[in-house]
């Protein structure tokens, strides 16, 4: 895969920093913009993401407010590099009698985010979180959202935890707002930027070898190993069928065995289909994402399988309830936390999509 920085155009006044792509050292030369006197907003002091600069960017951020551009590469380009040294399936251990966050999709809906924050607490070595996908797109505080998603995995790496969604793709960007909105409140070089690290995020997660985290489904093929996740090849934009495709797009079906997906790509697994995966992996729970729920959640498949959903009144109209699960180790219960939406600016949802979907948004 070509990176993002092989094809940087180079301004004049530039800081060289020193990554590895893959097993290759290059340079990578980032733009790095004088900060004017006048702004006010959170600064990186260093290279060293701190707690301090995250709750300042996140109270300027709830105050409508940008991150300077310098501010913004720092973060994104360090989580890059975070994200690339990592498995496509990620293995997580919780100690003994030490809680863990599962949530589920969060749309660019900013506020709602940090209202999972009030109610649960941030993200930190004791209180660790994974967010599974679907970061952006739909709502209009997309970038808010995932620049502090990707500060936290600055601040910490094994307090937040990161996966991959059917949404963290250009062609899902390009038409569902994304992309329209880096441009709006960053540039052009942001939206290649994001489109290459989104193919950096791991597809799937494990927590203590018992509950598997994956943002779409299952497969439409028997016999697949955890080992056949850890080996998909994930840095590329998401293909139309395999593995990855359906990890990313699948869905459950009350009915046994295995059917298309109403959404024309992936598939729909019945609750055999999750028995023989949970069986043949010695799992016990399948956690996953990608639908919206009345409640925030659903508990299918004889109640090996939940469905978490995180945007409450999902696009401000669907009403739902939002949620996310809190297991504690060693039995990994899963106990669901709901809540309602909160009140967020004047900013309607689809707000930089694709010109011909605003109409009928």
């Amino acid at each position: 895969m070509a990176s993002f920085c092989d094809h940087i155009i180079i301004p004049s006044s530039t800081v060289a920093y020193n990554f590895t792509h893959g097993n290759d050292q290059i340079w990578c030369f980032v733009l790095m913009l004088d900060v004017e006197p006048q702004y006010s907003g959170a600064r990186i002091e260093g290279d060293v993401v701190t707690l301090d600069f995250v709750k300042k960017m996140m109270e300027d951020f709830k105050n409508q407010k940008f991150l300077h551009k310098r501010y913004a590469f720092q973060i994104v380009l360090q989580t890059r590099e975070i994200l690339q040294s990592l498995p496509s399936l990620v293995d997580i251990h919780v100690p003994n009698g030490k809680r863990f966050t599962v949530c589920g999709d969060v749309h660019g809906q900013f506020y709602d985010l940090l209202n999972i924050f009030e109610l649960n607490g941030l993200p930190s070595e004791e209180n660790p979180y994974l967010f599974n996908g679907d970061f952006v797109d739909r709502g209009s505080f997309s970038l808010e959202v995932i620049l502090t998603l990707f500060a936290f995995k600055c601040l910490s790496p094994s307090a937040i935890y990161l996966a991959r969604g059917n949404h963290e793709s250009k062609s899902m960007n390009k038409i569902y707002g994304f992309e329209g909105e880096v441009r709006s409140k960053l540039n052009d070089t942001f939206v290649e930027l994001f489109a290459e690290v989104f193919c950096f995020l791991p597809l799937a997660h494990v927590i203590n070898e018992k509950v598997f985290v994956v943002h779409g489904g299952l497969f439409s093929v028997d016999g697949v190993k955890l080992s056949d996740i850890r080996s998909i090849n994930r840095f590329c934009e998401p293909p139309e069928e395999g593995l990855m495709c359906e990890i990313l797009w699948s869905d459950p079906q009350p009915l046994p065995g295995r059917g298309p997906s109403k959404r024309g790509v992936g598939l729909s697994f019945g609750p055999d289909v999750t028995e023989q995966f949970l069986q043949e992996n010695n799992l016990d729970l399948v956690v996953r994402s990608h639908e919206v729920k009345d409640e925030g959640y659903e508990i299918e498949h004889d109640g090996k399988l939940i469905t978490v959903f995180s945007a409450p009144n999902y696009c401000d109209q669907m009403g739902n309830k939002g949620a996310f699960i809190r297991f504690e180790a060693p039995d990994l219960k899963p106990n669901i936390v709901t809540f309602s939406a909160v009140s967020h600016p004047d900013v309607k949802p689809m707000a930089y999509a694709n010109n011909f979907l605003r109409m009928f948004s």
